[in-house]
């Protein structure tokens, strides 16, 4: 399971706005068992705001690799993962995007009650470290939350689509 982004696609698209344009950047992840050993899919997306109040687009990708976190109940290596995943394409794109408003955005959760809540100041310091952005937590993270989620289930729609046209 790897549907991969077209960086240039979303270059030229972002080419193409205004600079009133916001561009915002997540990723999520999710724990899936894969033949007796747990893998993580990362969903990296790209919502392109057109203008900042028309419509958007996305644009995403899910990515399934071998996930070593010890404890499901604290997940450090995948969070961390996305958290490198995302600033990995944040500076892809940064020449694209220019002077217009960006956004980074964290599926990790602050409230010490939560599993992600491990990472939190690290995955703070990592981006803005090397994006020079300081991200979004939740609960204002919607393109990692919201947009991965929405990305992930309109994909899980299409290869369905496309199973059941090869099997007609």
């Amino acid at each position: 399971m790897n549907m991969t982004l077209d960086l240039d696609a979303i270059r030229r698209f972002i080419a193409a706005q205004s600079d009133s344009t916001r561009i915002y950047i997540g990723a999520d992840s999710c724990r899936v068992l894969v033949n007796e050993a747990w893998h993580a899919d990362y969903t990296l997306v790209v919502v392109v705001h057109i203008d900042g109040n028309r419509g958007c687009k996305l644009f995403g990708e899910t990515q399934r690799e071998r996930d070593y976190d010890q404890k499901a109940s604290k997940p450090q290596v995948r969070l961390m993962n996305e958290v490198y995943k995302v600033a990995d394409l944040y500076l892809r794109l940064a020449e694209a995007i220019g002077d217009r408003p960006v956004e980074v955005h964290l599926d990790l959760n602050p409230d010490p009650e939560t599993g992600s809540h491990c990472v939190v100041q690290q995955a703070i310091g990592y981006i803005r470290g090397v994006c020079n952005v300081s991200p979004r937590v939740k609960p204002d993270a919607f393109a990692a939350s919201c947009a991965a989620d929405r990305y992930k289930e309109l994909s899980s729609h299409a290869a369905k689509d496309q199973k059941n046209q090869k099997a007609a």
